[in-house]
């Protein structure tokens, strides 16, 4: 099996969020094919400015495409595990 990676800029209030283990999703543009057993490395921005820190990879498991329960259409929630 062949994954991608995913290097993604991430806002701190998000960024802390996911490190804390409160959320394990991301609202993205859906510009980059993702699919699931992709993994995503978080690297915490502050104004677009990268910080230094970066979460442990994740693994996509589960994505809800946009034009559906009111998700715009090429955008994307990614599942992270």
């Amino acid at each position: 099996m062949s994954r991608q990676h995913h290097y993604l800029k991430c806002e701190t209030e998000y960024f802390q969020a996911i490190e804390k283990k409160l959320k394990n999703f991301e609202l993205r543009k859906n510009d980059r094919d993702y699919k699931i057993y992709d993994m995503v490395h978080l690297k915490e921005v502050v104004n677009g400015v990268y910080t230094g820190r970066e979460l442990e990879a994740k693994e996509i498991v589960y994505i809800l495409y946009g034009g559906q329960y009111g998700l715009k259409e090429g955008y994307c929630i990614l599942q992270l595990k």
